[in-house]
């Protein structure tokens, strides 16, 4: 056997790619309503994955629902009916916006402050800054 026929019988013998590869899957909320509240069931999962302060999350929330909210255990319950598939939409604004690097689209980032109100998203990856609202 030549060179040729052994490459593509090891090529052959490959798995084929069950997913497509991708490292960070932006996670899903875990939510149900009860009463007048939501309550988020696995919020410190989700913010462990993208790994951002639990107070900027519930900042976010706060503000685009207009509405109060508060952490009891892992869990964090938001003083408004709610359907799940608008939480997760907000949720995944928040990621795109505050966790994806817009340069290179790697999770790879951290906030810094820069002591006025406005926020610095650093990329570890890229090494790109671009402020954040």
């Amino acid at each position: 056997m030549d060179y040729d026929s052994l490459l593509e019988n090891a090529y052959a013998q490959l798995p084929d790619k069950l997913k497509g590869g991708e490292r960070f899957e932006i996670p899903v909320l875990d939510a149900f309503v009860e009463g007048n509240k939501t309550i988020i069931k696995n919020f410190n999962a989700v913010l462990q994955k993208i790994r951002r302060d639990p107070e900027h999350l519930l900042k976010f929330f706060t503000k685009e629902f207009a509405s109060p909210a508060g952490m009891e255990g892992d869990r964090l319950i938001i003083h408004r009916k709610l359907r799940v598939d608008v939480l997760n939409k907000k949720f995944v604004e928040y990621v795109n916006t505050f966790v994806i690097c817009p340069q290179c689209s790697k999770p790879d980032t951290h906030l810094e402050g820069t002591g006025q109100r406005s926020k610095i998203l650093v990329c570890e990856a890229c090494g790109a800054r671009s402020s954040v609202k």
